[in-house]
């Protein structure tokens, strides 16, 4: 049982690295909400609802704007968030 939970761990470790920042510009409601802490589908959708309305964002910080998302969850997640490529 020690071997494969250790395999399981080597398997899933490195895809973890993988995932990186998140374009809040590209992504789809599941990935930010699957990527970004603190961040439900709810508040996911309500990203990519602003984001359609007023154009692409060009800081993290104007996340703020969007509803549901305070000083708090950016902070959190402020190495994760990207607004280019």
């Amino acid at each position: 049982m020690r071997r494969i939970t250790a395999g399981l761990v080597g398997l899933i470790l490195p895809l973890m690295a993988l995932a990186g920042p998140v374009n809040v510009n590209t992504a789809d409601a599941e990935t930010i909400s699957r990527e970004l802490k603190g961040i439900g589908l709810a508040k996911a959708r309500a990203i990519v609802q602003f984001r359609e309305q007023h154009g692409a964002f060009e800081l993290p910080e104007e996340l703020l704007k969007v509803k549901g998302i305070g000083p708090r969850v950016l902070a959190d997640n402020r190495n994760d968030i990207k607004v280019s490529d």
